[in-house]
């Protein structure tokens, strides 16, 4: 997150009050009330002191227990990936990749994760090195929601047994929700399903598992970040709500 126009002392600090105003948390005097009433914490401290000076590039700040984004020069991108793009920033093969959908951004971006070529939908795009290693990190559970349209009619039997686990050849899948979005006049079904997995086309190989091949997927959300609204081959910024989530997962 850029903040510009910080007034700061010699030692980079600036007053809280001033930061959290120019963020855009609230107007000066909306924030100087919200510091008075305890609102208001740094690195897990509450703040009522409207003269508090913090180091907005690490200082862990929340307001009303919504994680703030530090000061930062970094970027972080929501891209609609349309399918048939490699999920690359370059190909051998000479195949469209994520560099062409970037090509007017001047930093050299990161992709957090990948979709398959064949997958559409929501990719987190960053210049932050370390965050993209720990969003892509196993260890660090994001929820991923994705959107299937399968061959056959899904029945409620199918949609427990997700739920209660799947043993593939590469260990178990946790499904952590799955609902039957509708039902096509051709033997087709939409399901949509909430996992925290990024092996390889692992949503695919689950849905096969139970006997319902996909036919088109789509990731819709990646934690709070939604997909929605969002055109295909689009980018946009995250919001600081969006990004001060997604630290938090990653415990950055």
């Amino acid at each position: 997150m850029t903040t510009p126009d910080l007034e700061r002392d010699e030692d980079g600090l600036v007053r809280l009050h001033k930061l959290l105003a120019r963020s855009g948390v609230a107007s000066r005097r909306k924030c100087e009330e919200l510091m008075l009433a305890g609102e208001g914490t740094v690195d897990g401290e509450v703040v009522t002191r409207l003269g508090t000076k913090i180091d907005p590039t690490s200082a862990v700040i929340r307001v009303s227990g919504r994680r703030l984004p530090p000061v930062s020069p970094n970027v972080y991108l929501v891209l609609n990936k349309p399918t048939g793009v490699v999920s690359t920033m370059s190909d051998p093969q000479g195949r469209r990749t994520l560099s062409d959908l970037v090509a007017d951004r001047p930093e050299r971006l990161f992709h957090v994760g990948r979709l398959d070529t064949d997958t559409a939908g929501l990719l987190l795009l960053t210049n932050d090195g370390e965050f993209a290693q720990r969003m892509a990190h196993p260890s660090y559970e994001v929820d991923k929601t994705y959107v299937a349209e399968v061959a056959g009619r899904v029945p409620r039997e199918t949609l427990d047994s997700l739920l209660a686990g799947v043993e593939l050849d590469d260990g178990p899948v946790t499904v952590s929700a799955v609902r039957l979005v509708g039902e096509g006049a051709r033997d087709k079904s939409i399901v949509e399903l909430v996992i925290h997995e990024g092996r390889n086309r692992i949503v695919r190989r689950l849905l096969d598992h139970v006997g319902h091949p996909v036919r088109k997927l789509t990731r819709t959300a990646i934690g709070p970040v939604q997909l929605t609204g969002l055109k295909v081959g689009a980018l946009r910024e995250l919001t600081g709500d969006e990004l001060g989530s997604l630290l938090d997962a990653a415990s950055l």
